[in-house]
């Protein structure tokens, strides 16, 4: 199945099975969530119009090119008293604007006589150098819209209106397992034709940082049976998420269990790596089955099992942004899949790691992200590819 199709099914499915509970938290603890409903503005921003200089605030139709007296000082949260006529009012950035001004002169276009007096030098219109009041936003205008995910600039946002607390999407919770007997944990000793499990590890740290509960599963025997009886064990999750074990081998049953006790709604992608991905249920609960080799994961669950979560969430944009850049390889091989290469920003161009083996990740920890290169085509120095970003999907 294209990437495409297959995304757009999953997203399909995410939007059926929304995670709709919701809990009210501290801005402090908001971090990384995701917003459970429309924010509405309760106060206007600016609430007071206010003085964007350092300088002298005026009402225009006062000043006929004469000195102005001063007769007050304004500074930031201060109230002002009305501006008397005929005269001039220092003020200070963000500072409110005194009853009867309408314009705000640089301190740089003004000379201070000795008497205290100020010459403005410079022509001036009504309004320059002033945030109006509500220019931000008015009372009741959407501020934020529900499925927004809460970073540091948007709950500056919602701490300016004066909230302490926001409404956020619960926690997804998330099963990790993997699959096979050739797997050992950091720390144990390996035995013959065994490898440390470092899809567990990768997976957990990036669903921690999507803001997902882990429910660290473990490692599934080769075992159909004992596969079955550790899914069933699961409790309650929003998702089972593997790796391995989904493919046609002979010792790959998770595939087995998903259509014996579920359905398999998805699989085999026209991607690589990543071929081997599924989408299915077992017993009514969502279960994605990455492929095993650890870049295969990382492609996968980057650019379909993340989104898939994100959905489920409420978030809208989902898909990571792409940028179009000059080659900086060449790729003479057309193949029948999407393929995404481990690579980097160089000088303003895309290079790919020399190795694309999808069997350790090191050719991942020396990328900045994944260079795309579409079904069918070649690549020559200077072509433009499409670089995503691994900040895209890693948060």
């Amino acid at each position: 199945m294209p990437v495409e199709q297959a995304l757009e099914r999953l997203l399909q499915m995410a939007d059926a099975t929304p995670i709709s509970e919701r809990e009210s938290l501290p801005l402090g603890a908001s971090q990384g969530r995701v917003l459970a409903e429309d924010l509405a503005a309760t106060l206007d921003l600016p609430p007071w119009s206010n003085s964007a200089m350092d300088g002298y605030a005026l009402r225009l139709a006062d000043w006929r090119g004469e000195p102005l007296p001063v007769t007050q000082r304004i500074q930031a949260g201060q109230a002002p008293a009305a501006l008397a006529a005929g005269s001039c009012a220092r003020i200070f950035t963000g500072a409110p604007l005194p009853e009867g001004a309408d314009c705000v002169e640089m301190q740089e276009n003004v000379e201070v006589l000795a008497d205290g007096r100020v010459i403005f030098r410079e022509p001036m219109t009504v309004g320059d150098n002033v945030r109006p009041k509500g220019q931000e936003m008015r009372v009741g205008d959407r501020v934020l819209a529900a499925g927004t995910r809460l970073g540091p600039i948007e709950l500056g946002l919602v701490a300016s209106l004066g909230l302490a607390e926001i409404k956020v999407v619960r926690r997804p919770r998330v099963a990790v397992l993997s699959t096979g007997d050739e797997l050992v944990e950091p720390g144990q000793p390996l035995g013959p034709g065994q490898i440390y499990n470092s899809n567990r590890r990768v997976l957990c740290s990036w669903l921690e940082r999507l803001g997902c509960e882990v429910v660290d599963a473990g490692i599934l025997p080769d075992d159909l049976a004992r596969t079955r009886t550790q899914l069933a064990g699961l409790g309650d999750v929003d998702l089972i998420l593997s790796t391995g074990g989904v493919s046609v081998g002979e010792a790959d049953f998770l595939g087995v269990a998903l259509r014996e006790e579920g359905e398999l709604a998805l699989w085999k992608l026209a991607i690589k790596p990543g071929k081997p991905l599924t989408f299915g249920h077992f017993r009514g609960v969502p279960v994605i089955g990455l492929p095993g080799n650890p870049a295969s994961t990382l492609v996968t669950f980057g650019l379909l099992a993340r989104p898939y979560l994100l959905r489920r969430l409420g978030v809208r944009q989902v898909q990571p942004l792409q940028v179009g850049v000059p080659a900086g390889f060449t790729w003479p091989k057309p193949g029948n899949r999407r393929e995404y290469l481990r690579g980097r920003l160089e000088n303003g161009q895309a290079v790919i790691y020399p190795n694309q083996s999808s069997g350790v990740l090191l050719s991942a920890a020396w990328a900045d992200g994944l260079v795309e290169v579409l079904e069918g085509t070649t690549v020559a120095v200077g072509d433009r590819v499409n670089f995503i970003a691994f900040s895209e999907v890693l948060m």
